[in-house]
């Protein structure tokens, strides 16, 4: 060979010019072969890449290569998720822009996505704060206001009092806000929403249509939508009544079963009676002002300790009239069913651990199949499974379904006050999306307030309502309410004075279409709704299980919207999904407890087992779990170290060889190596069968020979196998066989030269089949490939080149093994000629050593050969 060793970082940087330069990955919307669509989850633009973004997009660049070369026209583009409040933090923390943050961490993150090699369009490149983007994304706001997908109205948020804005559910932990630490209060404002609960039932339905979405996803957005069919029942109200006079009390019930298992009634602290109480009831006031103290979200009430306030109103049984308490929980939601409900908590564990903590009756009323009636007792742990009624008058014996309609058809049939006391009803756990923010770095909401007219849209031809550059960030809150000019603007319907809404949008928004923008991302309008429908839905869209619900969910909601509105004609965004597993790696910790990085640390292995110190000082280091990746542990790994170090392909092998694509994969410095070194032996192998190849004169057209016939059977068995689980997403199964070929074809070169030489058919299949090679390793190490490629003497690039076809007829075992029986117990396998008849494999499987020995000496008294399948031997 002219060199001995393959040089990553020359080699890497030549083959990215040389297909930049050829255009090889840009795609045109007119190409008439048939399209694929892949398309990973686009990063924010945090600074650097990690490791985890080098295997989300490894695994989506090889099905892209491959797609590619099977005659695909393929779609794979990137862009920048790059609103948000990281910008807005380093704005007021380092004395920077956060156009100016942001955009230098693209071009950063851009120059380190480049180097992994990646076959991306990048003339399709945008970044969700581009003046373009956004002005097209205020468009689908007005248009979905148009189709009655946009609602103004008053709602529960979380306020952070110092930031001055609307936190996330997620942004609140231990009831205080995620960055400032102040305890957060529960506010009522105004908001934007899109109204995602219309499509609640055809979200939920088309779940059962995504065949190829991970079923833990689909169970997780089944949970989220929370369709559950219930009884809405009105509670008289014992003594006088409530206040302002109110009689009943309605509560929403999925279990209307349990009711002759009540002990209480529970209130949300807004519900209208509650606060009609509270304004009477300072004790109660404050009560309900501590639990607005607490975050909204269904998590944090769920695990909350449960507290209530006795309320003194009483309500009837509907059925025994027996009186029982009304309390004020806060644990009860106000924006699911009525803000009411009634508490069994034999059967609730919500119910359970507040009726313990009050000392409030629990009266089991479901009793599991098999346990006896006099004995069942509900403990710390409420039952919440299936059984049958007892203790429950008319409803004794019956199985929880009937009992929940017998409950229902009775109370359906007794009115109060001219109405029925029950009715049946479907509820879903989903809310309308709240898409309101107080902060800057966001897309602004486009409309106006006058006071004259109201709400206005901001006019079409007036997009796009860009953000002002003249901010300060010298105080917490939204600058743009302080801006001196941007927020006054003319009414464009009266012409009066007017200002503009200061709330920017959930940055959700801004990735919920993002990939319909990337089929036409210079279009006018959002899209060009022709193109968008030839390319989607995604055929592969690749992502973290993280974004299982609301990103996913949301995009399922805006596909609709926007076909509703006219950008698309279908409902769903992607047709496969899949979740990759997390990056996780060894965590360290120096003398004095501090956390610390594997690049500072040396790993040494002797007779005593592993032993970490600190490379520079020499000092021990603990090693701890291994845990996912993390900047706070440490434990992270920068990719353009691996890269500059072993080169680009050895991270993108490493990261597809080591574990299934659903899994976490561990990275260790010895697997990286290991990685490196297999490449450099690829390599060698290909230049040592050129060698040898150019020395033996092959000829294709030679007969064959065995020494041919088992090259190129190893060579096409591997293809197919190869193709076989690119297809299935099955990347480390599929390394595996290429494993195996270059074992194969590393022992022919180096132990059968002379033969090979000799044989112009076993040269030209060896040629055939290093071909072979190269092209099933140039979706995961394309820079290697293209050497290969072009050191073997193949013309233009392995990029542009068609996949290869397995020759079927090589796939074919010439031999089979079957298993021999004998008295139905297995003693031995047979190998016989594939086209061996009956007499011939009964002639072989009693031949065998371990089948005489069983006999004995003695004749069998029946041989039974299933073809292809079995051998039985009945002695």
């Amino acid at each position: 060979m002219a060199t001995e060793r393959y040089n990553a970082r020359e080699a890497e940087a030549r083959w990215q010019k040389a297909w930049n330069e050829a255009e090889v990955f840009r795609t045109r919307n007119d190409d008439p072969r048939p399209k694929y669509y892949v398309l990973e989850m686009f990063p924010y633009p945090s600074g650097r890449i990690h490791i985890g973004h080098v295997r989300n997009y490894s695994m989506g660049d090889v099905v892209a290569r491959f797609k590619r070369a099977k005659g695909f026209n393929v779609l794979h583009p990137m862009g920048w998720d790059a609103f948000g409040m990281p910008a807005e933090n380093a704005a007021m923390q380092n004395k920077v822009h956060p156009k100016a943050w942001t955009y230098a961490n693209i071009a950063t993150m851009r120059g380190q996505l480049q180097s992994m090699g990646l076959s991306l369009d990048w003339s399709r490149e945008f970044a969700t704060c581009d003046v373009a983007y956004y002005a097209r994304q205020q468009k689908l706001f007005l248009d979905m206001l148009a189709v009655g997908l946009v609602d103004r109205r008053q709602s529960k948020v979380n306020w952070d009092p110092v930031d001055m804005t609307v936190l996330a559910n997620e942004q609140v932990i231990d009831g205080r806000g995620w960055r400032s630490g102040a305890l957060v209060e529960q506010r009522e404002l105004t908001q934007w929403f899109l109204k995602i609960t219309d499509f609640a039932d055809d979200l939920l339905g088309a779940l059962d249509g995504l065949d190829r979405w991970p079923e833990k996803v689909r169970t997780m957005q089944r949970n989220w939508i929370g369709r559950s069919e219930g009884l809405r029942v009105r509670f008289e109200v014992a003594g006088n009544g409530a206040p302002g006079g109110a009689r009943t009390i309605e509560v929403f019930t999925t279990r209307p079963d349990t009711l002759f298992g009540m002990s209480f009634l529970a209130l949300s602290p807004d519900h209208p009676l509650t606060k009609a109480l509270a304004a009477e009831n300072a004790e109660l006031a404050a009560f309900v002002e501590e639990c607005h103290r607490m975050g909204t979200s269904v998590a944090i009430l769920e695990t909350a300790e449960k507290k209530g306030f006795d309320t003194g109103l009483t309500v009837r049984h509907p059925f025994t009239g027996e009186a029982f308490p009304v309390q004020v929980a806060n644990f009860v939601l106000m924006d699911y069913g009525t803000g009411a409900i009634f508490g069994c908590p034999a059967h609730d564990q919500r119910d359970l651990d507040f009726a313990r903590k009050y000392g409030l009756s629990v009266t089991p009323v479901v009793l599991p199949e098999g346990a006896d009636p006099t004995a069942f007792t509900v403990g710390d742990e409420a039952f919440t499974g299936d059984g049958r009624l007892f203790n429950s008058s008319f409803l004794d014996g019956m199985a929880v379904p009937a009992a929940k309609d017998e409950v229902a058809r009775r109370l359906e049939a007794v009115e109060i006050d001219g109405a029925p006391q029950a009715k049946r009803q479907v509820n879903f756990r989903l809310r309308d999306w709240g898409i309101s923010r107080q902060r800057y770095w966001g897309c602004p909401i486009p409309v106006i307030h006058c006071e004259s007219c109201g709400v206005v849209p901001v006019p079409a031809k007036d997009l796009p309502v860009a953000l002002p550059d003249d901010v300060e960030f010298d105080r917490p809150g939204n600058p743009l309410d302080r801006h001196p000019t941007w927020r006054n603007v003319d009414c464009p319907t009266c012409g009066r004075p007017a200002r503009r809404e200061t709330d920017t949008m959930d940055t959700f928004v801004d990735s919920s279409w993002y990939f319909a923008r990337f089929t036409a991302p210079d279009a006018d309008a959002p899209t060009i709704p022709e193109v968008a429908d030839a390319w989607l839905p995604v055929d592969q869209y690749i992502g973290g299980i993280e974004h299982a619900i609301l990103h996913l969910l949301y995009s399922r909601f805006f596909t609709r919207a926007m076909k509703k509105a006219g950008h698309l004609s279908l409902d769903e965004p992607f047709r496969g999904l899949f979740t990759q597993g997390m990056v996780v790696h060894e965590t360290y910790k120096a003398p004095d407890g501090a956390w610390v990085s594997p690049a500072e640390v040396r790993v040494d292995v002797d007779a005593g087992g592993r032993r970490a110190v600190l490379a520079a000082t020499g000092e021990p280091v603990t090693i701890g779990p291994i845990e996912k990746m993390s900047k706070s542990k440490k434990n992270v790994v920068d990719p353009n170290d691996i890269i500059e170090s072993y080169g680009a392909d050895t991270a993108r092998w490493f990261m597809l060889s080591d574990s299934p694509p659903e899994r976490d994969v561990e990275w260790t410095d010895a697997g990286a190596q290991g990685t490196a070194r297999f490449l450099q032996r690829v390599w060698r192998l290909v230049g040592d069968a050129v060698d040898l190849v150019a020395d033996a004169g092959p000829d294709a057209t030679a007969p064959a020979t065995e020494r041919s016939t088992a090259l190129r059977k190893a060579a096409h068995k591997a293809l197919a196998a190869v193709e076989e689980n690119l297809e299935g997403l099955r990347f480390n199964v599929a390394l595996a066989k290429i494993y195996e070929l270059v074992n194969v074809l590393g022992s022919a070169v180096a132990n059968d030269r002379a033969g090979i030489a000799a044989d112009p058919a076993a040269a030209a299949a060896l040629k055939e089949a290093v071909t072979v090679l190269v092209q099933v390793m140039a979706p995961m190490t394309p820079h290697l490939a293209e050497e290969c490629w072009n050191l073997i003497g193949h013309d233009g690039l392995v990029a542009t080149a068609s996949w290869p076809v397995a020759d079927r007829a090589l796939l074919v075992e010439d031999e089979i093994t079957l298993p021999v029986q004998v008295n139905g117990k297995k003693r031995a396998d047979v190998t016989v000629p594939r086209t061996a008849d009956a007499a011939a494999v009964e002639a072989a499987a009693l031949a065998l050593d371990a089948v005489v020995k069983a006999l004995d000496g003695k004749a069998p008294k029946k041989v039974i050969v299933v073809p292809q399948r079995i051998v039985n031997v009945v002695a």
